[in-house]
């Protein structure tokens, strides 16, 4: 079908593509005894050789082109040379920049044999982000999708960042709408066709407080409770969505094998 978005929607699942399969690529240095920073340089040669750029690299003056977050970090981990250990949970977060548009995709990795709370607050965040983009179509309200992801965190006895949120995305890294993790039914904007935004929940163990390391990037829980997040990148289509950044190797939650 020819729309006013066709081609918008086509960069965009390529720029995903890239984006997702730089995830791929990744999965199997994660182990213990590599350092965040070399997962950073593979990441980025990887992007820039398949035809792309890292849109983290010198945004708002970022020096490092993915984001690295450790365990009790929510989001914005910077790369460095912290080696993994077993038992550590991390999130990856990969924007690819491809022909001006913007893929962006995280996934949660466990190194080695993770702890059943680590592996329990992962599959709830994965799960939570995943019944969020199945209600989606135009005519739903931008409230239903927090409340789908909150109602069902809760209930398993997590909970839900508040000062971090998904984004319009397009040719432009971050724009409007912001996407709520949390929320009501029936409240807020109105999806249409053709609008593009990342559903990227970060639930933690414990509350959902958060604070601002002094490097002015890194969110870690308040409580030092373990954090958890996945992102995809969609476009809203006219009877339903499409998601620009699911793996092709169907790497969803660790162990991906």
């Amino acid at each position: 079908m020819t729309n006013n978005y066709s081609e918008k929607f086509e960069k965009m699942k390529v720029a995903g593509k890239l984006a997702s399969q730089t995830l791929d690529m990744i999965t199997n240095y994660v182990k213990a005894g590599i350092s965040t920073e070399k997962i950073d340089k593979l990441c980025y040669v990887y992007i820039r050789d398949n035809g792309g750029h890292s849109a983290p690299l010198y945004y708002r003056g970022y020096k490092k082109s993915l984001c690295t977050s450790l365990n009790h970090v929510i989001c914005h981990g910077i790369p460095s040379d912290r080696i993994l250990e077993e038992g550590d949970i991390l999130n990856i977060d990969v924007t690819a920049i491809v022909d001006g548009y913007h893929g962006d995709t995280s996934r949660m990795f466990g190194v080695g044999k993770i702890s059943v709370k680590a592996k329990n607050l992962i599959d709830t965040t994965f799960n939570s982000m995943m019944n969020a983009i199945k209600i989606l179509k135009p005519g739903i309200k931008l409230g239903d999708i927090g409340y789908e992801i909150q109602s069902y965190v809760e209930d398993k006895g997590y909970s839900v960042v508040r000062d971090f949120c998904g984004h319009g995305i397009s040719n432009t890294f971050h724009e409007p709408p912001n996407i709520l993790h949390y929320g009501k039914k029936n409240v807020g904007q109105e999806l249409k066709p053709g609008m593009t935004f990342t559903i990227e929940p970060m639930i933690n163990a414990g509350k959902y407080e958060s604070k601002l390391l002094n490097d002015g990037w890194t969110a870690v829980t308040k409580d030092k409770s373990l954090s958890s997040q996945y992102e995809h990148t969609l476009g809203i289509t006219e009877n339903g969505y499409e998601i620009f950044t699911e793996s092709v190797k169907d790497c969803t939650k660790p162990p991906y094998n």
